[in-house]
Protein backbone atom coordinates (compact mmCIF):
# COMPACT_ATOMS: atom_id res chain seq x y z
CA UNK A 1 0.00 0.00 0.00
CA UNK A 2 1.37 3.42 -0.93
CA UNK A 3 1.68 5.92 1.89
CA UNK A 4 -1.11 8.50 2.20
CA UNK A 5 1.00 11.60 2.77
CA UNK A 6 0.10 15.23 3.36
CA UNK A 7 3.78 16.24 3.57
CA UNK A 8 7.09 14.48 2.88
CA UNK A 9 8.03 11.50 5.03
CA UNK A 10 11.72 10.82 5.75
CA UNK A 11 12.28 7.10 6.38
CA UNK A 12 15.77 6.84 7.84
CA UNK A 13 18.29 4.78 9.78
CA UNK A 14 21.53 5.57 11.61
CA UNK A 15 24.63 3.56 12.37
CA UNK A 16 26.61 4.92 15.32
CA UNK A 17 29.72 4.32 17.40
CA UNK A 18 27.48 3.15 20.25
CA UNK A 19 24.22 3.76 22.08
CA UNK A 20 25.21 6.66 24.38
CA UNK A 21 23.35 9.79 23.25
CA UNK A 22 25.88 12.08 24.92
CA UNK A 23 29.18 10.46 23.93
CA UNK A 24 28.57 8.38 20.80
CA UNK A 25 28.36 9.70 17.23
CA UNK A 26 26.76 8.88 13.87
CA UNK A 27 28.92 7.00 11.32
CA UNK A 28 26.26 6.47 8.64
CA UNK A 29 22.91 8.06 7.86
CA UNK A 30 20.65 6.80 5.13
CA UNK A 31 17.21 8.09 4.25
CA UNK A 32 14.42 7.83 1.73
CA UNK A 33 12.37 11.00 1.42
CA UNK A 34 8.93 10.00 0.16
CA UNK A 35 6.98 12.94 -1.26
CA UNK A 36 3.16 13.25 -1.31
CA UNK A 37 3.19 12.77 -5.10
CA UNK A 38 4.88 9.38 -4.65
CA UNK A 39 8.34 10.41 -5.82
CA UNK A 40 11.28 9.33 -3.70
CA UNK A 41 14.68 10.86 -2.95
CA UNK A 42 17.42 8.60 -1.58
CA UNK A 43 20.60 9.56 0.22
CA UNK A 44 23.27 7.43 1.88
CA UNK A 45 26.10 9.20 3.71
CA UNK A 46 29.07 7.97 5.70
CA UNK A 47 30.04 10.35 8.52
CA UNK A 48 33.37 10.93 10.21
CA UNK A 49 32.54 10.59 13.93
CA UNK A 50 35.78 12.31 14.95
CA UNK A 51 36.49 9.39 17.24
CA UNK A 52 37.46 5.76 16.75
CA UNK A 53 34.77 3.25 15.85
CA UNK A 54 34.93 0.42 18.44
CA UNK A 55 36.00 -2.96 17.09
CA UNK A 56 32.66 -4.54 17.99
CA UNK A 57 30.82 -1.87 15.99
CA UNK A 58 33.13 -2.41 13.00
CA UNK A 59 32.38 -6.13 13.21
CA UNK A 60 28.63 -5.53 13.51
CA UNK A 61 28.25 -2.95 10.73
CA UNK A 62 31.26 -3.70 8.50
CA UNK A 63 31.92 0.06 8.61
CA UNK A 64 35.60 0.61 9.40
CA UNK A 65 37.59 3.60 10.55
CA UNK A 66 39.24 3.72 7.13
CA UNK A 67 35.82 3.99 5.46
CA UNK A 68 34.90 7.14 7.40
CA UNK A 69 38.25 8.89 7.88
CA UNK A 70 37.78 11.05 4.76
CA UNK A 71 34.00 11.39 5.12
CA UNK A 72 32.45 14.71 6.17
CA UNK A 73 31.68 15.31 9.82
CA UNK A 74 28.06 15.63 10.91
CA UNK A 75 28.60 19.36 11.41
CA UNK A 76 29.59 19.63 7.76
CA UNK A 77 26.49 17.83 6.45
CA UNK A 78 24.07 19.28 9.02
CA UNK A 79 23.04 22.27 6.85
CA UNK A 80 22.12 20.09 3.87
CA UNK A 81 20.22 17.65 6.12
CA UNK A 82 18.41 20.52 7.81
CA UNK A 83 17.33 21.82 4.41
CA UNK A 84 16.29 18.36 3.16
CA UNK A 85 14.29 17.61 6.33
CA UNK A 86 12.39 20.91 6.63
CA UNK A 87 8.63 20.37 6.73
CA UNK A 88 8.95 16.57 6.89
CA UNK A 89 7.63 13.83 9.11
CA UNK A 90 9.97 11.00 10.13
CA UNK A 91 9.73 7.22 10.20
CA UNK A 92 12.17 4.51 11.15
CA UNK A 93 12.57 1.23 12.97
CA UNK A 94 13.12 1.87 16.69
CA UNK A 95 13.54 5.50 15.64
CA UNK A 96 11.49 7.08 18.44
CA UNK A 97 13.65 5.34 21.05
CA UNK A 98 17.11 5.89 19.53
CA UNK A 99 17.53 7.31 16.02
CA UNK A 100 15.44 10.47 16.50
CA UNK A 101 17.08 11.32 19.87
CA UNK A 102 20.55 10.68 18.42
CA UNK A 103 19.79 12.75 15.31
CA UNK A 104 18.49 15.57 17.51
CA UNK A 105 21.71 15.48 19.55
CA UNK A 106 23.90 15.57 16.44
CA UNK A 107 21.97 18.54 15.05
CA UNK A 108 22.33 20.45 18.31
CA UNK A 109 26.05 19.64 18.58
CA UNK A 110 26.36 21.07 15.06
CA UNK A 111 24.54 24.25 16.09
CA UNK A 112 21.35 23.44 14.18
CA UNK A 113 18.13 23.88 16.17
CA UNK A 114 15.94 21.38 14.32
CA UNK A 115 12.55 21.25 16.06
CA UNK A 116 11.32 17.65 16.02
CA UNK A 117 8.31 18.65 18.16
CA UNK A 118 6.70 19.96 14.96
CA UNK A 119 7.14 16.62 13.18
CA UNK A 120 5.01 13.49 13.29
CA UNK A 121 7.28 10.63 14.37
CA UNK A 122 6.26 7.19 13.14
CA UNK A 123 8.06 4.12 14.45
CA UNK A 124 7.53 0.99 12.36
CA UNK A 125 9.01 -1.09 15.21
CA UNK A 126 6.43 0.19 17.69
CA UNK A 127 3.63 -0.60 15.26
CA UNK A 128 5.14 -4.03 14.69
CA UNK A 129 5.71 -4.77 18.37
CA UNK A 130 2.21 -3.71 19.28
CA UNK A 131 0.83 -5.92 16.52
CA UNK A 132 3.29 -8.83 16.37
CA UNK A 133 6.16 -8.16 18.85
CA UNK A 134 9.27 -9.26 16.87
CA UNK A 135 12.41 -7.75 15.29
CA UNK A 136 13.09 -6.23 11.85
CA UNK A 137 14.08 -9.50 10.20
CA UNK A 138 10.90 -11.18 11.46
CA UNK A 139 8.89 -8.14 10.42
CA UNK A 140 10.30 -8.32 6.90
CA UNK A 141 9.49 -12.05 6.67
CA UNK A 142 6.02 -11.51 8.13
CA UNK A 143 4.96 -8.49 6.07
CA UNK A 144 6.98 -8.97 2.88
CA UNK A 145 6.97 -12.77 2.64
CA UNK A 146 10.73 -13.09 2.16
CA UNK A 147 13.79 -13.66 4.33
CA UNK A 148 15.60 -10.40 4.96
CA UNK A 149 19.00 -12.06 4.59
CA UNK A 150 18.07 -13.06 1.04
CA UNK A 151 17.44 -9.43 0.05
CA UNK A 152 19.65 -7.31 2.28
CA UNK A 153 22.92 -7.15 4.21
CA UNK A 154 22.08 -6.77 7.88
CA UNK A 155 23.25 -3.87 10.06
CA UNK A 156 23.83 -1.40 7.23
CA UNK A 157 21.75 1.76 7.36
CA UNK A 158 20.96 1.87 3.64
CA UNK A 159 19.88 -1.80 3.65
CA UNK A 160 17.82 -1.49 6.84
CA UNK A 161 16.19 1.69 5.52
CA UNK A 162 14.97 -0.07 2.38
CA UNK A 163 13.65 -2.96 4.48
CA UNK A 164 11.93 -0.57 6.92
CA UNK A 165 10.07 1.23 4.12
CA UNK A 166 8.82 -2.11 2.75
CA UNK A 167 7.79 -3.22 6.26
CA UNK A 168 5.84 0.02 6.85
CA UNK A 169 4.03 -0.36 3.54
CA UNK A 170 3.34 -4.02 4.36
CA UNK A 171 1.94 -3.06 7.78
CA UNK A 172 -0.51 -0.64 6.15
CA UNK A 173 -1.57 -3.35 3.72
CA UNK A 174 -2.10 -5.96 6.43
CA UNK A 175 -3.93 -3.71 8.90
CA UNK A 176 -6.07 -1.87 6.37
CA UNK A 177 -9.67 -1.54 7.64
CA UNK A 178 -10.97 -3.59 4.74
CA UNK A 179 -8.66 -6.51 5.56
CA UNK A 180 -9.08 -6.72 9.34
CA UNK A 181 -12.42 -7.31 11.05
CA UNK A 182 -11.38 -6.38 14.62
CA UNK A 183 -11.20 -2.59 15.12
CA UNK A 184 -8.15 -2.93 17.40
CA UNK A 185 -6.22 -4.53 14.52
CA UNK A 186 -7.02 -1.79 12.02
CA UNK A 187 -4.69 1.06 11.06
CA UNK A 188 -5.66 3.91 8.78
CA UNK A 189 -3.20 5.08 6.13
CA UNK A 190 -2.91 8.41 7.92
CA UNK A 191 0.27 9.94 9.36
CA UNK A 192 -1.50 11.48 12.38
CA UNK A 193 -2.91 8.10 13.42
CA UNK A 194 0.37 6.29 12.77
CA UNK A 195 2.32 8.84 14.80
CA UNK A 196 -0.16 8.54 17.69
CA UNK A 197 0.02 4.74 17.49
CA UNK A 198 3.85 4.86 17.49
CA UNK A 199 3.95 6.88 20.72
CA UNK A 200 4.84 4.69 23.71
CA UNK A 201 5.54 7.20 26.48
CA UNK A 202 4.76 10.68 27.77
CA UNK A 203 8.28 12.07 27.39
CA UNK A 204 8.68 15.79 26.76
CA UNK A 205 12.38 15.37 25.96
CA UNK A 206 13.72 12.31 24.18
CA UNK A 207 15.71 11.08 27.20
CA UNK A 208 12.64 11.11 29.45
CA UNK A 209 14.07 13.50 32.03
CA UNK A 210 10.90 15.60 31.69
CA UNK A 211 7.49 13.98 31.17
CA UNK A 212 3.89 15.04 30.74
CA UNK A 213 1.61 14.56 33.75
CA UNK A 214 -1.92 15.94 33.84
CA UNK A 215 -1.05 18.27 30.98
CA UNK A 216 2.03 19.74 32.69
CA UNK A 217 5.77 19.20 32.23
CA UNK A 218 7.15 17.36 35.26
CA UNK A 219 10.69 16.35 36.21
CA UNK A 220 11.19 12.58 36.05
CA UNK A 221 14.45 12.26 38.01
CA UNK A 222 16.39 13.53 41.00
CA UNK A 223 15.34 15.49 44.04
CA UNK A 224 12.52 17.24 42.14
CA UNK A 225 11.07 14.09 40.59
CA UNK A 226 7.31 14.57 40.25
CA UNK A 227 7.55 18.35 40.55
CA UNK A 228 6.16 20.65 37.86
CA UNK A 229 9.13 22.09 35.95
CA UNK A 230 7.92 25.69 36.09
CA UNK A 231 7.41 25.42 39.86
CA UNK A 232 11.01 24.23 40.28
CA UNK A 233 12.37 27.01 38.04
CA UNK A 234 10.55 29.57 40.18
CA UNK A 235 11.47 27.98 43.52
CA UNK A 236 15.09 27.09 42.70
CA UNK A 237 16.43 29.18 39.75
CA UNK A 238 19.90 27.67 40.18
CA UNK A 239 18.58 24.26 39.21
CA UNK A 240 18.30 25.44 35.60
CA UNK A 241 21.97 26.52 35.55
CA UNK A 242 23.00 23.23 37.16
CA UNK A 243 21.22 21.19 34.52
CA UNK A 244 22.72 23.22 31.67
CA UNK A 245 26.24 22.67 33.02
CA UNK A 246 25.72 18.96 33.80
CA UNK A 247 25.91 15.81 31.67
CA UNK A 248 22.38 15.90 30.26
CA UNK A 249 21.61 15.57 26.56
CA UNK A 250 21.46 18.73 24.45
CA UNK A 251 17.83 17.94 23.70
CA UNK A 252 16.95 17.88 27.43
CA UNK A 253 18.67 21.25 27.86
CA UNK A 254 16.88 22.58 24.77
CA UNK A 255 13.47 21.51 26.09
CA UNK A 256 14.18 22.96 29.54
CA UNK A 257 15.29 26.26 27.98
CA UNK A 258 12.11 26.48 25.90
CA UNK A 259 9.99 25.93 29.02
CA UNK A 260 11.96 28.62 30.86
CA UNK A 261 11.60 31.11 27.99
CA UNK A 262 7.88 30.36 27.69
CA UNK A 263 7.42 30.98 31.41
CA UNK A 264 9.38 34.24 31.15
CA UNK A 265 7.31 35.46 28.18
CA UNK A 266 4.04 34.53 29.93
CA UNK A 267 4.95 36.85 32.78
CA UNK A 268 5.24 39.89 30.50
Amino acid sequence: MKLNLTKPLVVFDLETTGLDLVNDRVIQISYIKVNPDGTEERQNLFVNPEKLIPAEVEQLTNITNDMVKDAPTFKQIAPQLNEAFKGCDFAGFNSNHFDIPMLAEEFLRAGVDFDFSKCRLIDAQTIFHKMERRNLAAAYKFYCGRKMEDDFQAHRADQDTEATLRVLEGELDMYAPGRQEEPERQLANDMDELAAFSKVNDNVDFAGRIVWKDGKEVFNFGKYKGWVVTDVLNRDPGYYSWMLSSDFTYNTKQVLTRIRLREFNNRK
